[in-house]
């Protein structure tokens, strides 16, 4: 226990990569900012076990022109981090990302996005894909089935038919260590002048006399520490956080804790890790992507057919990689690519979103002054983390500055591309898009 009274202007709670994110923006506007995180290091949770996808189909607006601002400040990594402060910096994988789409099939909504920002994308016949990308069939099977759903056709021997066309995205890309990322962004806040303190969990969010305001957090061995200002980027324990801070219950948007498990295999084809793509397929129910040594990196897009499980207590996580889930994504990918197989031996992790019921993360203030939320970012996130730290600062900035956020949400300009972020996207007070779709991407 630390005897001595710490005070600060700025608590942010997580340092994952939009929590260290978060802390340097807000450093960076001369706050003395504190950040916490229980575990050991910067990116050690959930960021850890990012796919850490760079793309920029979203089924809102704002999101797309969030993520296509943030594409550039990857771009830009050593200069937005400082990269004289670091041995070793996170990098930016340029690498096309696919949506094939079926003849006579609705547009997703991003299109319209798309078209009213000016972002760049073109359509590409199969025949196009093919021979840039051989060995990858191309037919129809969906939507995705359970493994013993014997009344699907998911299973069938032949496909319904073929995608007509695809949508080619070539700005996309990853980034190679999610975690690294998350400890540039640290490393660059702490030469700013902002101090971390890991292994240190918080057990209260602390209130001034009246209970109007947050006045601080107290930690596990009775530290406490004051601050006007109080950010919850807990991830899968933010839910936790706003219950403890008392301002769940005026919230429309919430998010839960959701277990999930994310495979590496081999790719049947040379080079794909050089010279492959990107493909986030919601006819057979996997995203996947080149992963370093010739790999395939595959993850659930969450079909209808799969029971969400979600984690009461994110302390708990059983880590264990389940050997149906493993087949089934094993035997779903292999409907795209002939010969695939399922590896011997599994290999992957098991992780935790952090997931609101829309897939839409909150980056908002909330019901109790001083007390901000970048929660339910898990799944879709990480590849906007720069940007929300930027968010989150300029929203802190405003609100203590008198703004009524909630009356007159701010639209803020993209720093970049001058592209409009209207922040009501991601309020938490947002009324659900039954239109949008509501999966995981987005």
């Amino acid at each position: 226990m630390n005897d001595t009274p710490t005070s600060c202007d700025a608590v942010v709670i997580g340092a994952g990569v939009i929590g260290s994110a978060v802390t340097l923006e807000l450093t960076r506007r001369d706050l003395n900012v504190i950040n916490l995180d229980k575990l050991p290091a910067a990116g050690y949770g959930s960021t850890s076990s990012s796919a850490a996808i760079i793309r920029f189909h979203y089924s809102t607006l704002s999101g797309v022109a969030l993520s296509w601002e943030a594409m550039h400040w990857w771009r830009d990594w050593p200069n937005h981090v400082g990269s004289a402060e670091h041995d070793e910096l996170a990098q930016y994988v340029k690498m096309p990302m696919l949506m094939a789409l079926a003849p006579g099939a609705e547009l997703p909504p991003f299109f319209a996005h798309f078209d009213t920002l000016g972002l760049p994308y073109r359509m590409a016949s199969m025949d196009e894909v093919d021979e840039r990308w051989p060995g990858f069939d191309w037919g129809l099977y969906g939507p995705p089935a359970a493994l013993d759903d014997t009344t699907s056709s998911f299973w069938a021997d032949e496909p319904k038919g073929r995608h007509e066309k695809a949508l080619v995205m070539e700005d996309a890309g990853f980034i190679t260590d999610p975690a690294l990322a998350a400890q540039n962004l640290a490393a660059a806040a702490v030469a700013e002048g902002a101090e971390f303190r890991f292994r240190s969990e918080v057990v209260s969010i602390d209130r001034n006399d009246d209970g109007t305001r947050v006045a601080g957090v107290t930690l596990a061995d009775g530290t406490a520490i004051s601050a006007p200002v109080v950010i919850n980027v807990g991830g899968p324990h933010s839910t936790i956080l706003n219950r403890m801070a008392g301002v769940d219950g005026e919230m429309a948007r919430r998010g839960r804790a959701l277990r999930r498990e994310v495979y590496l295999a081999p790719a049947p084809m040379e080079r794909f890790d050089s010279e492959g793509f990107i493909m986030g397929d919601l006819d057979v129910g996997v995203y996947f992507r080149p992963e370093r040594g010739n790999n395939i990196l595959v993850g659930s897009t969450e079909p209808a057919c799969d029971p969400l499980v979600w984690v009461e207590d994110p302390d708990s996580l059983d880590e264990t990689l389940t050997e149906d889930d493993f087949q089934v994504h094993m035997l779903r990918i292999a409907r795209r690519i002939p010969g695939f197989g399922i590896p011997h031996s599994k290999q992957g992790l098991v992780a935790m979103y952090d997931a609101t019921e829309d897939w839409t993360p909150i980056y908002d203030r909330s019901s109790l002054d001083g007390y901000y939320m970048a929660c339910g970012t898990s799944g879709n996130q990480f590849k906007n983390a720069p940007v929300a730290g930027w968010l989150m600062a300029e929203l802190v900035t405003a609100v203590e500055a008198g703004h009524d956020h909630d009356v007159d949400p701010l639209t803020l300009d993209g720093p970049v591309t001058g592209m409009p972020i209207d922040m009501r996207t991601f309020s938490r007070l947002r009324e659900v898009d039954a239109s949008a779709g509501n999966t995981v991407l987005g």
